[in-house]
Parts: structure tokens; sequence; C-alpha cells
């Protein structure tokens, strides 16, 4: 960051913020590595002191996206996985990491969403907090969003977009006539076969009503189709099953539109059978391994929500 953006910040919080008591909390970094001195190691090792550097072969909105990505945004600090001493791997830089039991989806081509993002994808997402695509601000990502981003000038979040759209490299299309949506409306069409089995008996009675798409008005953010929906797509099926359990608050996703918890309602094998469902009849993916467990121990978890 440039000293007077690191100035600005100060001045804020000094003069802004109201302050709170907070008595200080012990560290708890374990031995060794709560040695003040290896610090200066770990800094040698993985603490880039330079500035920002503009690319001159890239535009100048690009480089604003990538200084607020790479600096007061910090994007990779979630979405980017670490070493065993906690350093963000550089060259897997935005590849994806779990924070807090949920999942930062890759900020790049290697995203197994069914729809590509793309610059016009990304500033819905900062803006509303939903993807039309992709699915919605959420768990560690809702205070993100509806805390901060949203907040920025129209020409940050512009600029944000394009950095990152740049990083996936997908075209500008009309996502909603591309084969993966199209089919994923056509697999989600009501039908009597839904209740051949358990997942498809409670995904009719407790999602359908909701998460259906018709193919004259295609997918909409409001009624998220979890066929290319992100967490129905990820490797690791936290993300579903956060949301199946605890639901979307109002703060969260999109602006005034609520998804009820599951919590009480469903037991982990029902929860589960959902989610093993949606993995085999819309996405075409490898199935999740040992879901009623990992649905136990999610609901058990104390976590962002």
């Amino acid at each position: 960051m440039t000293d007077a953006d690191v100035d600005a910040v100060y001045a804020y919080i000094m003069s802004e913020v109201e302050p709170v008591r907070q008595a200080t909390l012990e560290p708890t970094i374990p031995f060794p590595l709560n040695l003040r001195f290896l610090q200066a190691g770990w800094g040698l090792l993985f603490v880039d002191y330079g500035r920002y550097q503009d690319d001159p072969s890239k535009s100048a909105e690009w480089n604003r996206g990538a200084y607020l990505v790479e600096g007061v945004a910090h994007c990779g600090a979630c979405h980017t996985p670490r070493n065993a001493l906690g350093a963000e791997k550089r060259a897997e830089q935005y590849g994806g990491a779990v924070v807090d039991s949920w999942t930062a989806p890759a900020l790049t081509a290697a995203n197994p969403s069914g729809v590509p993002w793309t610059q016009a994808e990304f500033a819905r997402y900062l803006v509303t907090g939903a993807g039309t695509f992709h699915g919605v601000a959420a768990g560690p990502m809702g205070p993100v969003v509806h805390g901060g981003i949203a907040e920025l000038p129209e020409s940050d979040i512009a600029a944000i977009a394009t950095y990152l759209g740049d990083i996936v490299g997908a075209p500008e299309a009309d996502a909603q006539q591309s084969p993966v949506v199209l089919a994923s409306i056509a697999a989600g069409k009501p039908d009597p076969a839904y209740r051949q089995a358990l997942g498809e008996r409670l995904y009719v009675s407790a999602c359908a009503s909701c998460h259906y798409s018709v193919p004259e008005n295609g997918v909409t953010a409001a009624r998220p189709d979890l066929g290319i929906n992100s967490a129905t797509r990820e490797a690791d099926p936290s993300n579903l099953i956060h949301v199946i359990l605890d639901g979307v608050a109002v703060k969260e996703g999109s602006g005034g539109v609520v998804m009820p918890a599951y919590r009480e309602a469903l037991s982990d094998s029902q929860i589960a059978a959902i989610a093993e469902y949606l993995r085999a009849s819309r996405t075409g993916l490898p199935a999740w391994e040992n879901l009623d467990q990992r649905v136990a121990d999610l609901r058990a978890h104390v976590g962002t929500h």
C-alpha cells in the first residue's frame, strides 16, 4: 500500500471509530513459533516488503484493481492456500483454500463452477452479495461484501472486477444460453420421478419450490440453480451443508432474500441425502464421501455463521 493510503486508514480509525474496552488476550501461538526472533526468519522467507508497481502492459483500471485486491482487500488471505508455516503459496495464488471450515473458492480458471466467473459477474457479486450463476456471499464472505466491499465507489468495484476477471480469463458471453446452464435447467424440471429416492423426495418438498428455473426466464440470482451453484460443485461439500443447516440470513446473500435454516427440521442423514442427490443428478462430478459424518461435524462446529 502507499504511505498515503496507510495514513488514511490510520486517520479513519483514530477519528471515526468508537473505541471499545477490551482486555488483551493471551497469545495462543505454540512453541517454538511463539519465539519472537523466529519471526525475522519467517519474514525473510515469505514477506514481500516492496510496494505495488503498475504493470505498464495493463490498463489503469486493471492496475487499480490489482492494487486493491493484492493490498488493502487482501483477497489472497482467504483464497490462497497456505504452506505448513502459514504463508501463502505464491505459486498457487487465488487457488482456493479452507477458512473456518468453509471453502474460499479459487478465483482462477481452476474454479469448478459450471459457468466461468467473468468481470460482470464479479462486479454484480461484490455489490449485491449474489452471483446469478455462482451463489451468495454467506459464512466468512458475508461480512467481506456487506461490511465493506459493497460500500466502495463504483469505480473501485469495476477495477476489482476487471482484475479478477482477467485472472480467470473467461470471455464475456451470454451464460444463460451456455450448454451447462440449459442442461441444468432441464435436469431441474419438476418430474414425478423425483420421489423415487429419499434425497429426491426431500429436495422436492424442502428445496424445489424456490430453487427452480424455467427456460423462458433462465437462471436468476433470487432463485439459485443448484446444479451450477459453486457450493454444489466444490470438491468439499461444506459450503452446501452450512447453508442447508443455517440458511442465509437477511444480512447475507442477496439483500432481502432469505433462505430458512433446516438445522432443526432435518436430520444429518436427510441433509446428506439432499446433498448426495444434488451432486449425483445435477453435476456429473465425483460423489462426496462420508456425507453423514461431514454433516454431523459441521452441525457441531461453532463457526462464522
